[in-house]
């Protein structure tokens, strides 16, 4: 489908990109090298070194918590940050079991499977919470059912989808009626801001325990990389323990609990260390993106990815639409392909991916739902109307509302890059905009 769209006369005059047009990459100054090679030059190139103490000390000041702990990933920062939670709830794990083993755990359903993967590494069940409309993230009303389907539940984990902030104030009051920490998984959403009690806060500090990334297509990035935020000394003392193997003071190696090889190597550190001046600067440029295709795309029956613009200043890592209900083509999803056509003034997300990818540039679907996913489809699913599995029966009343699926089926990532051209995405909206006639 996608090379006969090369040939297709709704987008004739439009010439492939002669360079890939790409969804989000990595944006380099010069001054990484310079940290890189003093790493290099002075020989500390292990997971220990000045770049390492730096970038923590930066990121900490720039976010304002106390304490930045530096780790190979995201996704680590995100499991010791769940394993930190398990243990203060539920008491030092055993060396054969996890921290959450046998408890249920309340988990964004919008989101990439590393934010909830954790879960499973500490042998907990995630309960999924669909997804509000206003911003795309979990739903207060839909966790507040939660919570009166489970009250023994003590932890929640809430992401922030594509950089935009949640409802932060509304989900912390509902776990706080109830006793439930938060894992603020702020992997997106590093340097998106959120009003609170008239104060604009940095996301990555509204949880008990946080996490960012600084994977490759993030709004910095270190090529791999993520931090644990708190401003608990011990907590931050306790990960620096895990990530290095759990050693314990003693002049042989000696283990008193399970630990991971999970912190950051210097090198990685100096990339990350060249990054953060620029991070304010990325965020602009993004933010230019999104609004350039906000205008753009005005009249087409489409709405840009929403946020509250009272209460939440977005990072804008990737700028996404819906289509509206009533211009979607027919399209279909299996496990692994997809089938669409194309109907006069109608078009889906597939339809549109296929055609960027015909002109050489990258756009991708919405994260598909957890509860979506074939590895957790046993798993709880709690809606605005209660329990969200088995909502087919003839015999149930309810509507059957699944927001998260909703927006996965209609709703796509754009070109999102911040080195993107203004006439580089004036082609994009073009592409798209042909794609409805």
């Amino acid at each position: 489908m996608k090379d006969s769209m090369l040939s297709d006369p709704r987008f004739s005059g439009i010439a492939p990109f002669a360079r890939k047009v790409w969804l989000s990459t990595p944006t380099m100054h010069g001054d990484e090298r310079r940290w890189v090679d003093d790493a290099i030059q002075t020989n500390w190139v292990s997971t220990v070194g000045a770049n390492i103490n730096a970038a923590e000390e930066q990121i900490a000041e720039y976010v304002g918590c106390k304490y930045a702990v530096a780790l190979s990933a995201g996704t680590a920062a995100l499991h010791l940050a769940t394993k930190l939670a398990g243990e203060k709830l539920y008491g030092q794990a055993k060396p054969n079991a996890g921290t959450l083993a046998g408890k249920k755990v309340f988990c964004s359903d919008l989101t990439f499977d590393a934010s909830i993967n954790p879960v499973a590494y500490e042998d907990g069940e995630a309960v999924f919470i669909d997804t509000e409309r206003d911003t795309w993230n979990m739903d207060p009303v839909s966790l507040q059912k939660a919570f009166e389907i489970y009250p023994d539940v003590r932890l929640v984990v809430l992401a922030h989808l594509y950089g935009t902030p949640g409802k932060i104030d509304e989900i912390k009051a509902i776990c706080d009626k109830y006793g439930a920490l938060i894992v603020e998984d702020a992997a997106e959403s590093l340097g998106a801001k959120y009003k609170t009690n008239g104060a604009w806060v940095e996301t990555g500090t509204f949880g008990n325990y946080n996490a960012i990334s600084f994977n490759g297509n993030k709004i910095i990035t270190g090529s791999s990389g993520g931090m644990f935020l708190t401003n608990s000394k011990d907590d931050a003392d306790k990960v620096r323990k895990w990530s290095t193997q759990s050693r314990e003071a003693a002049p042989w190696y000696q283990h008193e609990e399970i630990g991971y090889n999970y912190r950051m190597s210097n090198i990685v550190a100096g990339v990350i260390r060249g990054q953060i001046p620029y991070l304010d600067e990325h965020i602009r440029q993004k933010k230019t993106v999104w609004e350039r295709y906000e205008k753009g795309l005005a009249g087409l029956p489409v709405k840009m990815n929403p946020w509250d613009r009272d209460k939440s200043e977005p990072n804008f890592w990737l700028s996404c639409c819906i289509i509206d209900e009533d211009a979607m083509a027919p399209m279909v999803r299996g496990e692994q392909d997809y089938l669409w056509k194309h109907e006069s003034g109608k078009s889906s997300p597939q339809e549109i991916l296929d055609a960027l990818a015909a002109f050489n540039a990258e756009g991708r679907p919405i994260w598909k739902p957890m509860h979506m996913q074939p590895i957790y489809r046993t798993h709880p699913f709690v809606t605005v109307e209660g329990n969200g599995r088995g909502r087919s029966n003839a015999y149930i009343a309810g509507s059957g509302v699944d927001v998260g699926a909703d927006v996965f089926r209609r709703g796509l990532c754009l070109p999102s890059d911040n080195k993107m051209t203004e006439e580089d995405q004036a082609v994009v909206i073009e592409i798209i905009r042909r794609c409805f006639q």
